[in-house]
């Protein structure tokens, strides 16, 4: 037993030659930790005190109960360090506070990489030194952001990194690499999506874009208004941005058919060195309202049930197909008006009611959450 005690915890000392005190450390997530235990003449462990530094008082906190439970029910004192040391491993992990303190050359080495970087791309960087984000200016002027988590054992041991992407951030690293090799390879995966954005850009300053209000980088998808409660939903490719991308015409049947129809007669003449506006307009054969050529406020049509245009991030999709209505209306307020009308019925995810406005036949596909 007097083994295992020494060789487990080889910085806490016996102070008597009858092995009733000690005093040193315990070491934990290679921290250490200073207690003192005093056993009475008989060794019983339940019968012991145990004085333990501040830090692993502030740690232990909620669970001394169990300290004290694993004290009174070890077999001996190796076993009863055995499990405080699993306790101790618990705590650490559901603090982030309380996690390991990197040696002194990690700040020597991250101080030496960001020298070499250049101090002018840290943006923020967090009180423990572990969160950095760096800025990145890609080809066209955009600003991007890469955020880096740096681990203890840095440069030894991978960092996590994360950006606002349409793609998966796919970063090489090995014990050799800086911060400047990585902000590099950034660099160049901001070059290989600069065509990407480019494609998105265009739609964004010569269309009305509907959805999203506010688009980001990692975003492939733009719903472009065509007319009052039509429009069409594009989501592009990011590694193939001008080949012919998802559409989903979106509004009353009977305006979108026609539109649906053209796309289907002219996707052969889908040309992959031109734009995916370019394409668009000349596949459907229509012109796109622009920020040139109309206000927003024309598509902005607020629902017919909520008399709001946004709920939550939705806007209005669903249309009455009679001509002579046309009335917009949310998903989900669709649904749940209709789902308490008696004469409504349901098949499947679609539910069959009439129009709130005029009357006439109306359906709503369950939204996700509903199904």
């Amino acid at each position: 037993m007097e083994g295992d005690l020494l060789r487990d915890n080889p910085l806490l000392l016996p102070l008597d030659r009858h092995r009733t005190q000690y005093d040193g450390f315990v070491t934990v997530q290679e921290r250490d930790f200073r207690v003192r235990i005093l056993l009475p003449p008989d060794r019983q462990l339940k019968f012991a005190k145990l004085t333990c530094c501040f830090q692993l008082k502030h740690l232990l906190r909620g669970h001394q109960h169990v300290v004290k439970q694993r004290l009174q029910q070890s077999a001996d004192l190796a076993t009863f360090l055995l499990e405080l040391k699993t306790v101790l491993e618990v705590c650490l992990k559901s603090r982030p506070e309380c996690r390991t303190i990197p040696p002194p050359q990690y700040y020597t080495q991250l101080i030496s990489e960001m020298e070499a970087l250049g101090w002018d791309k840290l943006l923020f960087i967090d009180d423990q030194f572990r969160t950095l984000k760096l800025n990145a200016q890609d080809s066209s002027g955009r600003q991007h952001v890469l955020t880096i988590s740096l681990k203890s054992q840095h440069p030894a041991e991978a960092p996590e990194f994360s950006a606002d992407l349409p793609v998966p951030l796919l970063l090489s690293w090995t014990p050799q690499t800086t911060l400047e090799q990585l902000h590099s390879r950034f660099l160049l995966v901001l070059e290989s999506l600069a065509e990407f954005w480019d494609i998105l850009a265009e739609m964004d300053t010569k269309t009305w874009i509907l959805e999203p209000e506010k688009p980001s980088y990692s975003d492939t998808v733009r719903r472009i208004a065509i007319a009052n409660n039509v429009s069409i939903r594009v989501d592009v490719d990011p590694r193939h941005p001008k080949m012919l991308p998802e559409c989903c015409l979106l509004g009353a049947e009977h305006v979108v058919t026609p539109l649906r129809n053209k796309l289907n007669a002219n996707m052969h003449l889908w040309n992959p060195d031109c734009s995916v506006l370019h394409n668009l307009r000349d596949v459907l054969e229509i012109e796109f309202p622009s920020p040139a050529t109309h206000e927003k406020s024309s598509f902005s049509v607020e629902c017919g049930i909520c008399y709001s245009y946004r709920l939550g991030p939705a806007i209005p999709d669903q249309v009455c197909n009679d001509p002579r209505c046309g009335q917009p209306f949310h998903q989900d307020c669709l649904y749940e008006w209709l789902r308490v009308l008696p004469a409504s019925r349901q098949s499947f995810n679609i539910v069959f009611g009439e129009c709130p406005y005029c009357g006439k036949p109306i359906t709503v596909k369950l939204a996700a959450a509903k199904s």
